[in-house]
């Protein structure tokens, strides 16, 4: 099991600690990638009863390379890895669902219950159909998450180098595993409590503000600028729909810096009926006529 601790996430530690102690398969290691914060620091946090493998930052470091280097780490000694955030909780089956979905798949994720800030339970769930196309889906969304997925490490290690500057890890990985064949699946049943608060890079719950869905697009354009602008890497029959998927959210960027257009297109959007994955809330299709021109 990995997560990652940096500065401002410490109060969620202790629920998020037990949680890991209350799992009914507890034949795990858990490594802890450390962003800005030290070892002793985050410990003071932490009652698991176990040993912690950490993985510190260095100086220069990125939130990207951070865990790129703790993945490296992994992927040479174990066979699997189970990702959770350590502001999420995780439920009492977690583990045990994991393992069992990467008996027959090589990237296993998990639908998450949505909480507020202080744990209280929204009624959303988050995620898709365990029948989900991802041919059509993955390119221009995703619900792979740095705390609802699990890897074989084989398809984990193709898929890294992670860019330094790489924002939207959990994506990046996922495509790049995915192009290099391995098997994808989601269960519908939540194993996890996805904490939904002000400072989440991916929100999920509406309303957005313009600033959120401009910050979103930017993600967004980065994400594709990570997986295309590289020596290797892309299959020549996956480029073709990835760098369609790009040009429409430059499309999308250039409508963001039209006084007005992205105020109207932020009160369209928080009309709409809300989805339940991430990065829905940019160029969304029912709305092309605001931002397409």
């Amino acid at each position: 099991m990995y997560t990652t601790i940096y500065p401002g996430v410490e109060r969620f530690l202790p629920e998020w600690s037990a949680s890991v102690r209350a799992q009914t398969d507890r034949d795990f290691d858990l490594w802890v990638g450390l962003d800005g914060v030290t070892a002793e620091e985050a410990s003071r946090h932490l009652e698991n009863g176990r040993e912690v493998h950490w993985s510190p930052s260095r100086p220069g470091d990125t939130p990207a390379t951070v865990r790129e280097r703790a993945i490296a780490e992994i992927v040479r000694g174990y066979d699997a890895v189970i990702f959770v955030d350590s502001d999420d909780v995780l439920l009492p089956e977690r583990v045990a669902a994991a393992r069992r979905a990467l008996e027959r798949s090589d990237v296993a994720g998990c639908s998450l219950r949505v909480v507020d800030e202080g744990g209280r339970d929204t009624g959303v769930v988050f995620g898709v159909a365990p029948d989900t196309d991802w041919d059509a889906f993955l390119p221009r969304y995703n619900v792979f998450g740095m705390s609802n997925t699990a890897y074989r490490t084989e398809f984990l290690e193709r898929a890294l180098p992670v860019p330094p500057a790489g924002r939207l890890v959990d994506w990046l990985l996922v495509t790049r595993a995915w192009w290099s064949g391995a098997r994808l699946s989601f269960h519908d049943v939540p194993a996890m409590q996805y904490r939904q608060y002000s400072d989440n890079v991916a929100r999920v719950l509406p309303p957005f503000a313009p600033s959120d869905i401009r910050s979103a697009a930017e993600r967004v354009a980065s994400h594709y600028a990570g997986l295309l602008d590289v020596e290797t890497g892309v299959p020549a029959d996956r480029r073709p729909r990835f760098e369609a998927e790009r040009e429409r959210v430059e499309r999308f960027r250039r409508m963001c810096a039209v006084p007005g257009r992205l105020e109207a297109y932020a009160r369209a959007l928080n009309a709409l009926p809300a989805a339940s994955f991430w990065w829905w809330c940019v160029a969304h299709p029912d709305l092309e006529g605001l931002w397409a021109q």
